[in-house]
């Protein structure tokens, strides 16, 4: 095993890895920016550098100055978390050259699937349902006349999107060579990638995810299957596992379908492999995240693994500690993000000082946080306050526990504003509570409260 692991991240993702490293007597290290030099992340390492300025292009997204950072610390490993460098192919190859293991699949597999459209193809050749489209698209017009084939609504994505940006729903025909080349710029300015592509777009569906674990000796097995279809703009804000009203037939059929993937793709580490669920109960394949999910603690919930653990013992080279048989999944496990975010302002951000911050807690309750009264939250990062998981011994169960967790938390400052009533709101929602929404409730909840998007 490591003797020292850097964390290349920041907020609740580092001081959970953190954590874990504590654990297993392996010695951390976290790289931070000027913005983080008082975090819960920075308190509790072992160790602390700092790599730049607030500015994230600046320091978590400067692989030189994160890989510098690894090398002066003496760190055998990097874990990157999720977000910023955690799914960046060229830093994982330069960790490569320089003899550090980034904790995630190789270099030339991370590239394959990273790219959307090179991914598709090779799940596709492991036998793999994806959704009728095409990714080898000459000029606008001939994606128009592969759009009139497959049939309207399509989406069109950015071949090197991620995290629910790049994508562009088109319904009306004379509307998608215009969308074409804006999704095109989009993806450009996004990712510095123009390359996109078209697929069938599912107006009546569920986002049905499964988590993987492989080592590099062949290994791979799944630790059941998420749901996280309440999303606004395709960022998810609520996930739960089992996934409620789907079949065990097909529930057993997709986690079977990522299984043999991850193997088709020589994947190497802890993954999320995600698809679509249409009405008829057909899936197809997404995409896949090669990185540890802001969701897995759900997954942790019902099956009592330490994700984290197992990241480091396959990075490490170790063969799979588990299994398939020794997973077993007991109850269910709802986690709701909890953002710096006003919902009554179109979510628009709500940085400031906490002035008094009081996370829920009581039987099977888990709040993954960085914050604490006093805390700043900061203009340049992602808005993720606190993610809070709970556990019930079935769904009705675990919705009441998390409507009372979110009642007891406390997250006030100046200008200060949560998601939290928001998410609640949805949780109580009739729909919801049946569990007959798909990827579009939250929009259509939000247009019949107001047309607030």
């Amino acid at each position: 095993m490591f003797d020292k692991v850097m964390v290349a991240n920041r907020g609740e993702i580092a001081l959970r890895v953190v954590r874990t490293c504590r654990e297993m007597k392996v010695r951390s290290v976290v790289c931070y920016s000027e913005a983080d030099q008082d975090s819960a992340a920075v308190r509790a390492a072992d160790e602390a550098v700092r790599i730049g300025p607030a500015r994230a292009k600046r320091s978590y997204l400067n692989a030189a100055a994160v890989l510098q950072a690894a090398l002066q610390s003496g760190a055998k490993a990097i874990h990157p978390g999720y977000g910023f460098l955690s799914e960046d192919a060229d830093f994982a190859e330069a960790c490569e050259d320089t003899g550090i293991v980034l904790i995630g699949p190789p270099a030339h597999v991370m590239a394959r699937l990273g790219d959307k459209s090179s991914a598709r193809r090779i799940m596709a050749s492991a036998g793999l349902p994806v959704l009728p489209g095409g990714t080898d698209l000459r000029s606008p017009d001939a994606a128009a006349e592969l759009a009139a084939e497959i049939g309207y609504p399509v989406i069109i994505k950015a071949a090197a999107g991620g995290g629910g940006r790049g994508m562009t729903v088109v319904r009306d025909p004379a509307d998608f060579v215009a969308a074409y080349r804006t999704t095109q710029a989009t993806a450009h300015m996004l990712f510095q990638d123009r390359r996109v592509y078209v697929e069938r777009y599912l107006t009546r569906a569920r986002h049905v995810e499964v988590q993987v674990l492989c080592d590099s000796h062949g290994n791979a097995i799944h630790l059941g299957e998420r749901d996280c279809s309440v999303q606004r703009r395709q960022q998810k804000l609520i996930e739960e596992t089992p996934a409620a009203r789907l079949s065990s037939g097909l529930a057993e059929r997709i986690c079977a379908a990522a299984v043999q993937g991850a193997l088709a793709a020589q994947y190497v580490g802890a993954g999320t492999f995600e698809f679509l669920v249409g009405p008829d109960d057909d899936f197809y394949f997404m995409e896949v995240n090669c990185r540890i999910q802001v969701e897995h603690p759900v997954t942790e919930m019902v099956t009592g693994v330490d994700l984290v653990r197992e990241q480091l013992h396959v990075a490490a080279g170790r063969s799979l500690l588990l299994r398939q048989e020794d997973i077993q999944r007991r109850g269910t496990s709802i986690e709701c993000r909890i953002n710096a975010e006003d919902p009554d302002r179109g979510f628009a951000p709500t940085p400031g000082r906490l002035t008094d911050f009081q996370p829920p807690g009581g039987p099977f309750v888990r709040v993954d946080t960085h914050a604490s009264t006093g805390y700043t939250v900061p203009p340049d990062y992602d808005s993720l306050l606190a993610k809070v998981v709970v556990w019930g011994p079935d769904r009705d169960q675990a919705v009441e526990r998390m409507l009372r967790a979110l009642a007891e938390l406390r997250a006030d400052g100046p200008g200060m504003a949560t998601t939290a009533a928001f998410v609640a709101a949805v949780l109580d929602d009739p729909t919801f509570r049946a569990a007959e929404h798909g990827t579009r409730f939250v929009d259509e909840l939000l247009t019949a409260r107001g047309g607030l998007r």
